[in-house]
């Protein structure tokens, strides 16, 4: 059973401790995803685009002591091996035109909204009335 610290925040986020933990958010300009992951090979991570569906795959590789003899692991709360995150992305993104970055353990990812669907200024012109 979940704890009420344990439910995802939204319809688009994921269950607690999913890997690797996200933040997402929107601006007038495109959809702005931060996955946090640290410790990864930025040339190894994966994403894509396809049906509205951002995927974010890779895989950490562990990182306990060299099995020299035995090792006793007290802790080991680090998250390691093959991960795939899967995000909705609302419709009116252009999914050709997405950008990723890594730095500092983050990833950017940003996904421009279509043109049509970014608020636009509309003119308001006077009509002169003849009485």
């Amino acid at each position: 059973i979940f704890g009420m610290g344990d439910r995802p925040s939204s319809i688009r986020a994921g269950a607690w401790r999913a890997f690797p933990a996200v933040n997402m958010g929107t601006s007038e300009e495109a959809v702005e995803v931060f996955p946090f992951a640290p410790g990864l090979d930025a040339s190894k991570i994966e994403v894509s685009v396809d049906k509205g569906l951002l995927t974010i795959a890779g895989e950490r590789a562990a990182e306990l002591p060299a099995d020299e003899g035995k090792v006793d692991v007290y802790a080991n709360e680090r998250f390691a091996g093959a991960f795939k995150r899967v995000i909705g992305l609302p419709e009116d993104v252009d999914a050709s035109a997405v950008q990723a970055t890594y730095r500092n353990g983050v990833l950017k990812i940003l996904v421009p909204k279509h043109e049509r669907a970014k608020p636009r200024r509309v003119e308001v012109r006077g009509l002169e009335h003849n009485a």
